[in-house]
């Protein structure tokens, strides 16, 4: 969640994930499936692999571990690379759990048939329960919101109270936001707008209207949110438009002064970004049964405290979606005003949107 190079998608785009997710495969049930007759026939614990982007996930699992005596071998990269690296390994997957940003790839594994249903036993606050989706296919574990407009308020005309404002005069040249084709959380803001300027019954054609005039008042486009920050910082643009976690973390890090006054605003309606989890159906019942009690861990009040010191100046930085568990002091109130988009009419559009923004936007 956080600004972290690791986080962003690369050169990788949506394209080409939704391209790489309709991969199918011919290899073997060698690779995991071996891996797990090895550990049956050694009356041990099967390793349980974590694919994961999120930046507490090493600390989560080695906790877990120590929990439950459930070994864990950890592959940690960017969302991009993963989805590729599960959708070539749609046949054969080497993966018992999937941990990243967003809902929109998760929905469209669920359309494959790749995902296994769960519900955990954890209470959801009312944020929670509206992120998880009808087939229980995938597990919502925390949220932060797209976008969050961080502003120099040293410099900034004044704070924006809608996304309307930011086409008036006073903004002119002085807002930046990251490109959704490289930045994993910024294809939900884009479908957040769209959705809230057009709806799913009048598509993207507002929302696109919406960006080109944000581009003919100066719009800057940057890959990722450390980027977009260090074109704040540096007095490129006087507003941001970056995720919450990432924004909250500038605030945290960085010290008032008289040319850089960081400030956060939230603009109606924020989009809900979930921390989500899934477990391959196509696992064997060993790791699967590992993988429901990893997500138990991570949904119980231990396994909420380390991602909330996984990662303190970053994607720690989250609203929780478990009823019972506090948000960090450095957060402020979760916005009023938000909406969830929903991922499986949104997600098979991603390409279409990217396409757009990369060939008119930027």
């Amino acid at each position: 969640m956080t600004a972290r190079p690791r986080r962003s998608w690369g050169a990788l785009t949506a394209v080409g994930v939704a391209a790489a997710l309709a991969i199918a495969g011919c290899a073997s049930p060698t690779g995991r499936d071996t891996a797990a007759a090895a550990g049956a026939a050694a009356a041990g614990p099967v390793p349980l692999v974590v694919y994961s982007a999120e930046g507490y996930d090493a600390p989560v699992t080695k906790a877990f571990t120590a929990a439950t005596g459930i070994p864990v071998s950890l592959v940690d990269d960017s969302t991009g690379p993963l989805l590729t690296k599960v959708a070539a390994e749609k046949n054969n997957p080497q993966w018992g759990v999937l941990w990243a940003d967003g809902d929109t790839a998760f929905a469209a594994l669920d359309q494959q048939g790749q995902l296994l249903p769960y519900i955990p036993s954890a209470p959801l606050n009312a944020v929670g329960k509206a992120l998880v989706p009808a087939s229980h296919a995938y597990t919502p574990a925390a949220t932060t919101v797209m976008a969050a407009v961080i502003y120099n308020a040293a410099k900034a005309p004044g704070a924006p109270t809608s996304y309307q404002d930011l086409l008036g005069p006073a903004y002119k040249g002085l807002v930046g936001m990251n490109d959704p084709a490289q930045s994993g959380p910024t294809f939900p803001f884009v479908a957040g707008l769209m959705n809230q300027l057009g709806g799913q019954a009048g598509g993207v054609a507002a929302g696109e209207d919406y960006l080109r005039q944000l581009k003919a008042n100066g719009l800057h486009v940057y890959p990722t949110n450390g980027d977009t920050l260090h074109a704040l910082e540096t007095g490129q643009i006087a507003y941001g438009m970056i995720q919450s976690s990432a924004a909250t973390g500038e605030l945290a890090k960085v010290h008032a002064s008289a040319a850089f006054n960081p400030k956060i605003v939230y603009l109606p309606e924020s989009t809900l970004l979930p921390s989500v989890i899934g477990i391959d159906k196509g696992a064997p019942p060993a790791v699967q049964d590992e993988a429901k009690k990893f997500v138990d861990f991570v949904m119980s009040p231990a396994g909420q405290k380390v991602m909330q010191t996984g990662d303190p100046s970053g994607d720690s930085l989250y609203w929780p979606v478990v009823d019972g568990v506090t948000a960090l002091p450095a957060l402020p109130a979760f916005p009023a005003a938000y909406q969830r988009i929903d991922p499986y009419f949104w997600g098979p559009l991603e390409g279409e949107i990217n396409t757009f923004f990369d060939s008119t936007i930027k």
